[in-house]
């Protein structure tokens, strides 16, 4: 059903038309500043548009000389792929079509069934509580929350750690090992019985699946251009939602489970065979993730996934789009200077903080959605089945952002469509009528309200778009997912006790963080125009020979460089 689906998702945006490819400026930087032993040399070949990735276009390397310095960088990183390296190659569409179809079989599929197994082990807290897990080991609501707040903290405060783990033993084997370590977690929560051992196992959970996102998205983008990505990085996210549905249709059956004694309680029996999933997909992820387009042949895959031919169209289309992702080996772990430029790289933050405000949205009226509707007298196996509509709904939305990211080259504006979304439901629910409350319009509401499209993907193509290197990229993945968990902690302590069974101060905040989440939409896109604005402005006062100059000898890097664009 899954394969079929991704099957479907996949129309002919594989490969960009002429129209919608961009031309782009190469520029040589010899870098004084981070030489140590060799020296490494950058080349921006970026532009507010989308990257060509075609043979028969005009690509970075057509000049010798560029050519002849990347290929001393990739030597000079130890990079993986060096040797399939070829300025020359050329290739047909209809071979590029089916190289791309390869890697969406085999990375953006794969890669979606291993953010399913995180989402039953992470998301199954919500069909649990609707058996009636709270008052089996006598939790308040309070109680929770605090395991919600600790799960979330210990999350975000291990995103960074494990993506540098993930850089310095690839992400080929730090993935499967924290899928396997956490649906051991997942599974010892069949036993616990103590508001202590909730709370244990809560705060275990979210350090093992902490990093497991943004580890995969760089995994991803060694396999697909810029143009690409976003759309499959949509894909990968419907996992979210998706997920939802099949666990709430599994749990019509594994909620009837009782053997007697401490297993009667059938949230258990949730816990424990869900883990047992997880584990399976972690076992099997050792033997589906190669480290690159360049290691897929192994002993137990001998024929690997490509012919040597594809091998090299894989590594040069995605060369040719970007040419700094060869700019650090896959196993080479990020310097304390590399890490700290990374940190202080302001020109970030306006997507940081879009991704949180947008992030709380409507994230405690999903996280109380199943004891609300419990609330207004639907059953267990009544509630579980009036949750899968919106995330129907909300997997539908996210695809179509995805898409028309891609279509209409905006970034800013789709986020922003997103908060509007929410504010279009909130304010009516904020405000309906407390005496007799309208049990299906209630439902109807909050339904259309959580199938807002949610703008995980975006945020982080969009980041990737904005970082210029695999440094960067590595970096701002780890910390765009950050925000996003420190949203999650706020959205967590936004409902409380003393204002339900309506919320109406919850909401009213809900309301208000809303509007700030459009604001700061805006603000990003004013700010990356300016800021583009003021390099076109120096950048167009310099003659040739003065970019020349500056392109043989500036020490700016990255998104530091006057000849890049910002996305927005």
């Amino acid at each position: 059903m899954a394969s079929k689906l991704i099957s479907k998702l996949i129309p002919a945006l594989s490969i960009p038309s002429k129209e919608s490819r961009r031309s782009s400026e190469a520029s040589i930087v010899d870098d004084q500043e981070l030489t140590g032993k060799d020296k490494d040399v950058f080349i921006t070949y970026r532009d507010e548009e989308s990257l060509s990735s075609s043979s028969t276009d005009d690509h970075v390397f057509k000049d010798p000389q560029i050519a002849d310095h990347y290929k001393d960088l990739y030597e000079s990183t130890d990079y993986e792929c060096r040797h399939l390296f070829d300025p020359e190659l050329t290739w047909t569409e209809e071979e590029e079509k089916k190289v791309v179809r390869k890697n969406d079989w085999y990375v953006t599929f794969w890669a979606f069934i291993m953010f399913i197994a995180l989402d039953f082990d992470r998301y199954n807290i919500s069909q649990a509580l609707s058996a009636n897990m709270l008052d089996h080991l006598h939790l308040t609501t309070e109680d929770y929350n605090l395991g919600n707040t600790i799960n979330l903290v210990c999350f975000l405060a291990s995103e960074l750690p494990s993506q540098l783990i993930s850089k310095k033993l690839g992400a080929d084997i730090w993935i499967p090992t924290q899928l396997c370590l956490w649906s051991a977690v997942s599974m010892c929560q069949a036993a616990m019985t103590t508001r202590a051992g909730f709370l244990a196992t809560r705060g275990l959970l979210g350090a093992l699946q902490g990093g497991f996102i943004c580890d995969v998205c760089l995994w991803m983008s060694y396999f697909f251009t810029s143009k690409e990505l976003p759309f499959r990085l949509s894909l990968f996210y419907i996992a979210n939602p998706m997920t939802s549905v099949w666990s709430s249709l599994l749990s019509f059956a594994l909620l009837k489970i009782k053997t007697g004694g401490l297993m009667d309680q059938s949230f258990r029996w949730l816990f424990l065979i869900e883990g047992i999933f997880t584990f399976a997909v972690g076992v099997i992820s050792f033997f589906k993730m190669p480290a690159s387009a360049a290691q897929t042949k192994s002993w137990f895959r001998k024929e690997g996934w490509y012919t040597d031919r594809e091998e090299k169209i894989v590594v040069n289309r995605v060369l040719r789009d970007d040419p700094n992702k060869g700019d650090m080996n896959n196993r080479q772990p990020v310097s304390l200077k590399e890490l700290w430029m990374s940190l202080t790289d302001y020109d970030l933050l306006p997507i940081y903080i879009v991704r949180l405000f947008t992030d709380i949205g409507a994230t405690p009226l999903k996280n109380y959605m199943t004891l609300t509707l419990r609330k207004l007298g639907f059953s267990t196996y009544k509630t579980n089945a009036l949750t899968i509509p919106y995330d129907v709904f909300s997997t539908i939305s996210m695809v179509a952002m995805g898409y028309f990211s891609e279509k209409i080259n905006d970034r800013a504006f789709l986020c922003m469509s997103s908060s509007i979304w929410i504010l279009a439901c909130l304010i009516p629910l904020r405000y309906w009528p407390g005496s007799q409350v309208d049990v299906w319009g209630t439902y109807a509401i909050l339904t259309a309200l959580l199938s807002q499209p949610s703008i995980w993907a975006l945020s982080i193509s969009w980041c990737s778009a904005n970082s210029n290197s695999v440094r960067s990229r590595a970096v701002s993945a780890a910390l765009v997912n950050m925000f996003s968990q420190t949203a999650n902690i706020i959205a967590a302590n936004i409902y409380r006790d003393d204002d339900k069974p309506l919320y109406h101060r919850g909401n009213t905040q809900l309301i208000g963080i809303a509007f700030g989440a459009v604001g700061a939409c805006l603000v990003a896109k004013l700010y990356y125009k300016y800021r583009n604005k003021q390099r076109d402005a120096v950048w167009n006062k310099m003659t040739l020979e003065e970019q020349e100059k500056y392109r043989l000898s500036t020490i700016d890097i990255g998104n530091k460089r006057l000849d890049f664009r910002f996305t927005h």
